[in-house]
């Protein structure tokens, strides 16, 4: 049986995290073999790669760096742990992947789609999900829920992305539409709704993605 590669994108603060838990405990109760991983991160290199890209400190960051760090977090990710998964016949979750890289290097950095694909293209050796659940949601409120879930001061609890100006964060969002509109395999979801009506629609689909997986 061969494995699903199954992605889920959106802006900050879009709620995706809490689907891939919601998801992996649908998968574990009805004994399905998966693996839930995120990125950038994912394998003890591209882990380290993710503190590099994501700390505040690093401001000094320039945009050509930022690109080539996720694609060298993502070119380990995909060869020590997805792909590895996907032979083994699991079902692997991917908390974001090239999709956010375009959105975030690609439009929200002003860099253009071409170059963030084709860079990513030699990262990922072609990788492509079968589905991609993207949770769509205004910057300003995803704003808001992460001000909200913030246990500490709010600006010194996000990250380097997280920090940018909120124009950043809408050209990100546009990006995403825009590559909703383009790609079939991805399932574009109004993150306005409460939490189980998000995962009950994911839920449907993926039921279906698991019936064709079996050839019933």
């Amino acid at each position: 049986m061969s494995g699903l590669f199954i992605t889920f994108e959106g802006p900050d603060g879009a709620g995706k995290s809490s689907q891939v838990q919601l998801v992996a405990e649908y998968l574990e109760s009805q004994q399905v073999s998966f693996l839930r991983t995120r990125e950038p991160g994912g394998t003890k290199l591209s882990d380290l790669i993710r503190q590099i890209i994501l700390d505040p400190e690093h401001q000094e960051m320039v945009e050509e760096t930022e690109v080539l760090l996720y694609a060298a977090s993502r070119a380990q990710h995909v060869r020590e742990k997805i792909i590895p998964a996907l032979e083994a016949g699991y079902i692997v979750l991917c908390d974001r992947f090239v999709d956010a890289s375009v959105a975030y290097q690609g439009y929200g950095l002003g860099l253009g789609e071409d170059v963030i694909q084709s860079i990513n293209h030699l990262a990922t050796g072609g990788l492509t999900p079968i589905r991609t659940y993207m949770i769509d949601l205004a910057p300003e409120l995803g704003k808001q829920r992460m001000q909200q879930r913030s246990s500490s001061e709010f600006t010194q609890s996000l990250d380097r992305i997280e920090q940018k100006e909120l124009d950043y964060h809408r050209r990100v969002r546009a990006g995403f539409l825009q590559l909703a509109e383009k790609h079939e395999r991805i399932l574009l979801i109004d993150g306005n709704q409460p939490i189980h009506s998000i995962f009950e629609e994911i839920k449907a689909d993926l039921e279906q993605l698991l019936r064709t997986r079996v050839g019933k």
